[in-house]
């Protein structure tokens, strides 16, 4: 009676460890056939089930506490978002920066010349012609 008893927990035990990790797995991760006919095995056949999960369907690099870890950080937490943000923060100060370069360009007059001195080509210089007379 103890015997039938230690087995009926035993086999328990097998298939809801087995199912459990068949359900926690990733989908691509699986070997053999897809997630959702391993779950359809091991319902139906859950000792060879499990036994047949572990042995042949299981990914062999991935682990449940490995998987855990795939799942969204929060923003403050993420290198990528932060790494987003301060280059968008760059950005947004560079057009900030032009913005301000170009409305300095169009607020001065249109016909001063590129020292600012006013005159036209044709004007000369009393100062410029006096070493040339």
């Amino acid at each position: 009676m103890l015997l039938r008893v230690a087995l009926a927990v035993a086999v328990l035990v097998i298939f809801v460890y087995g199912l459990v990790d068949v359900i926690r797995t990733d989908g691509r991760l699986t070997r053999g056939i897809s997630k959702p006919a391993w779950i359809v095995v091991m319902i139906v056949l859950p000792v060879v089930g499990a036994i047949l999960w572990l042995l042949i369907g299981r990914p062999r690099s991935a682990s449940p506490q490995q998987q855990s870890q795939r799942h969204p950080v929060a923003p403050d937490d993420d290198p990528d978002f932060l790494r987003n943000l301060e280059a968008r923060r760059r950005h947004q100060a560079e057009a900030e920066r032009l913005k301000k370069f170009k409305d300095d360009l169009d607020a001065k007059p249109k016909d001063e010349g590129p020292k600012g001195s006013g005159k036209d080509k044709h004007e000369t210089d009393e100062h410029d012609t006096d070493g040339l007379k």
